[in-house]
């Protein structure tokens, strides 16, 4: 067993909640009423994804090598 760790990005819902999604696992995506719940959800949603992509043979994405950067923008809006 090996332990992978993936980047979630929370986004609070106009309706209440957040929508999870994690960025190595395209399609990878779930919600929570609350940001646990959220982050609960999204522990589930990737071992199951995982799971999947075990099953039909597909290589297991990672975040080695993933840089993240912020980046600001002036927009004219």
């Amino acid at each position: 067993m090996r332990l992978l760790n993936y980047r979630v990005l929370l986004r609070k819902e106009p309706e209440g909640g957040y929508t999870v999604t994690v960025p190595s696992l395209t399609g990878c995506v779930t919600y929570g009423d609350t940001i646990e719940e959220a982050i609960d959800m999204a522990k589930e949603a990737i071992e199951l994804f995982i799971e999947s992509l075990k099953e039909h043979g597909e290589e297991i994405p990672t975040e080695e090598g993933t840089l993240e950067y912020t980046l600001t923008v002036e927009t004219h809006a």
